[in-house]
């Protein structure tokens, strides 16, 4: 994080000596080259997103779908009770 404080602080001195705008294109340029240059063969591991194991997955879908089912039967149930009530 330090380096990037650095780099940050040199391209905004640098802009204000030049008498630019800072941050601006070209900034966001070399930032863009550096992360593209140095930064290429970092691992992806652990920043991707990954599908949730079906374990943890499993009971966010099969809890909705029953308790779904559970209340239309309960409310043709208690429909069917109460028709020759009124």
């Amino acid at each position: 994080m330090g380096i990037y404080e650095d780099v940050t602080n040199c391209t905004f001195q640098v802009a204000l000596h030049v008498g630019c705008f800072w941050p601006n294109a070209v900034v966001d340029a070399f930032f863009g080259d550096v992360h593209r240059v140095y930064f290429h063969d970092c691992a992806q591991t652990g920043r991707l997103l990954h599908e949730p194991p079906v374990h943890v997955l499993a009971p966010f879908i099969g809890i909705p779908v029953l308790v779904t089912l559970l209340m239309t039967a309960l409310v043709v149930w208690r429909s069917q009770r109460t028709q020759g009530v009124l």
